[in-house]
C-alpha cells in the first residue's frame, strides 16, 4: 500500500480525552474514531490489526478441533429468562423492544443461544464431545465506558461452547481451551498468564483468566515469578489427548497466580519472598467450566449408552479480541509510538523515500515494495512528498517492526538500511539483500 493513496489520519497532538498510551497511540495512529461513548468505528490500519488477530484465533481454534459458526447480535429475552438470567444480569444488558413489543436484547455473551441451537439438534451421546465458536460484536452497557477499546461497550469477541457427556470430558475440553489460548497468545507476541479467577455472572466451578501484564491493567495480580519464564514455544500437542493438555495445564497453573478477587495471602506468603510479585493486568480472555448450568434449566439433554437422558455439560471460552488491540499496545510500546509484534502488524515492512521525485530512489523504492508485494508481503511505501523527519515519525508512531529507508546516498554506494522498531538498531544492505531478510524473517510465522 502507497500511503499516498491510504486512508491513515494520523493526529501530531495528543487526544486530550485519551487516557491511557493504547487509547492515545490508537487515536493518533488513525487506528478508530469515536462515534458514541465507548463505541468507535474502527479505521482501514485499524481494521487489518483486528482482522490479522481473528485470523490467529480462528487458525488456533480450528487446529485444537473448534467449529466455527455465527450468531446473531440480536437475541431473544425468552432464552434469557428460560435460564433465570435475564433479570440477574443487570444493567449492563441492553434491553430492547422491537416494533412487536416482544423483548430482545444486544448480546453481552451467548451462552443462552448456543444451548438452544444444540438442544435443537443434538439427542445422543454419539455426536459429543461439540464445541462451536464464532467471533461477533458484543454489548454490555459499562456505566463509565473508558480506556478506548479497552473498556467499550461494544467489543468483538470470540466466544466458544463445548457439549460434553460427563464431566471429565467437558473438563478435558477446558484444559484443550487453555492450550489453544497459550498457543493464540503467544502467536500474537504476548505473554498471557492463566490466573485463578471468579466465574461473575458466567457461573462455574473452574474458571481462569488470562492477564498481559501491565502498568495499566484494571485488575490488581499476585503470582510466582517462575510463570514468566515458561514458553509453549513450538511444542505440537495432540488435542485429543486427555494425558498431554493435563500436562500442559499443569505446568502453567501448577506455580501460584492470582487476581485480587481470588488472592490467597496465606499461599501467596508460601512462596519465596524474592519470587512474589503483585502488578497490574490487562484481561485478555477467560475460560470457564459450569456443569449443567445452562443444559439442566434449558432441557439440552442427550441419551446416553444406557438410552438415559441427561443434561450436557458445558463450558464457555472467550477472547477478547478488539481489547487485544489495546493490550498489545500496552505491552508494546516506546514515548515515539506503537512496536507490533511482526505476528498481529498491520504491514509487515515500512519503505521510506527520502527523496521523493528523485529518479533513481523513486525507482528504488518500486523495485523494493514490488518485491515484497510479489512475495505475499504487505509493504506501506512512505511515498508522500514530505520531509524525512515527518516520514520517520509517522513510521514510528504506527509501529511497523521493519523499516527500509531508500536514499540517493546510500543508493551510490548500492546499499538501503533496515532499521528494527525495537531495537532500533540499523544495518545498510544491498536492497536485495534486505528484500530477503524481512521475507526469512516473516517465513517462519
Amino acid at each position: 500500500m502507497r500511503m499516498s493513496r491510504y486512508f491513515l489520519p494520523v493526529l501530531k497532538e495528543n487526544p486530550a480525552e485519551a487516557q491511557i498510551v493504547s487509547h492515545r497511540y490508537m487515536l493518533r495512529a488513525g487506528m478508530i474514531k469515536q462515534s458514541s461513548a465507548g463505541i468507535y468505528s474502527w479505521l482501514p490500519m485499524g481494521f487489518k490489526v483486528l482482522r490479522r488477530l481473528e485470523q490467529i484465533v480462528h487458525e488456533e481454534q480450528i487446529r485444537a478441533g473448534h467449529i466455527p459458526m455465527l450468531m446473531p447480535t440480536l437475541q431473544s429475552a425468552d432464552l434469557w429468562r428460560e435460564s433465570g438470567r435475564y433479570d440477574d444480569y443487570g444493567q449492563e444488558m441492553l434491553r430492547i423492544k422491537d416494533r412487536h413489543d416482544r423483548d430482545m436484547l444486544y448480546g453481552p455473551t451467548n451462552e443462552e443461544l448456543i444451548t438452544d441451537i444444540f438442544r435443537s439438534h443434538v439427542g445422543s451421546y454419539k455426536d459429543l464431545p461439540l464445541t462451536l465458536y464464532h467471533v461477533q460484536w458484543k454489548f454490555r452497557d459499562e456505566v463509565r465506558p473508558r480506556f478506548g477499546v479497552m473498556r467499550g461497550r461494544e467489543f468483538y469477541m470470540k466466544d466458544g461452547y463445548n457439549f460434553d457427556l460427563t464431566k471429565e470430558d467437558a473438563l478435558h475440553a477446558y484444559n484443550r481451551h487453555l492450550v489453544s489460548y497459550l498457543r493464540t497468545y503467544e502467536r500474537m507476541g504476548l505473554q498471557a498468564i492463566p490466573m485463578r479467577a471468579d466465574g461473575g455472572p458466567i457461573g462455574g466451578d473452574y474458571t481462569h483468566e488470562f492477564l498481559v501484564l501491565a502498568e495499566t491493567g484494571e485488575s490488581e495480580v499476585f503470582y510466582d515469578s517462575e510463570i514468566t519464564d515458561l514458553k509453549f514455544g513450538d511444542r505440537e500437542i495432540d488435542y485429543d489427548s486427555v494425558s498431554e493438555c493435563q500436562a500442559v495445564l499443569e505446568e502453567f497453573t501448577s506455580r501460584y497466580a492470582r487476581t485480587d478477587e481470588t488472592h490467597d495471602e496465606a499461599l501467596f506468603e508460601q512462596i519465596p519472598e524474592a519470587r512474589r510479585r503483585s502488578a497490574r493486568g490487562i484481561e485478555v480472555g477467560q475460560i470457564f467450566y459450569f456443569g449443567t448450568k445452562y443444559s439442566e434449566p434449558m432441557g439440552a439433554v442427550v441419551a446416553n449408552e444406557k438410552g438415559e437422558r441427561v443434561p450436557v455439560h458445558m463450558g464457555s471460552h472467550g477472547i477478547g479480541v478488539s481489547r487485544l488491540v489495546g493490550a498489545i499496545i500496552e505491552a508494546s510500546h516506546d514515548d515515539k509510538g506503537i512496536i507490533w509484534p511482526e505476528g498481529v502488524t498491520p504491514f509487515h515492512c515500512g519503505i521510506v523515500n527520502l527523496k521523493q521525485g528523485d529518479e533513481e530512489a523513486d525507482a528504488a523504492c518500486e523495485t523494493i515494495y514490488k518485491s515484497l508485494t510479489a512475495l505475499g508481503l504487505e509493504p506501506l511505501y512512505d511515498d508522500r512528498n514530505e520531509r524525512a523527519g515527518g516520514k520517520f515519525a509517522s513510521m514510528d508512531l504506527i509501529g511497523l517492526p521493519w523499516r527500509i529507508t531508500v536514499g540517493p546516498r546510500g543508493l551510490k554506494n548500492g546499499v538501503v538500511e533496515l532499521t528494527s522498531r525495537r531495537t532500533g538498531e540499523s544495518e545498510e544492505l544491498p536492497p536485495e539483500q534486505a528484500i530477503e531478510r524481512i521475507a526469512k524473517i516473516y517465513a517462519g510465522l
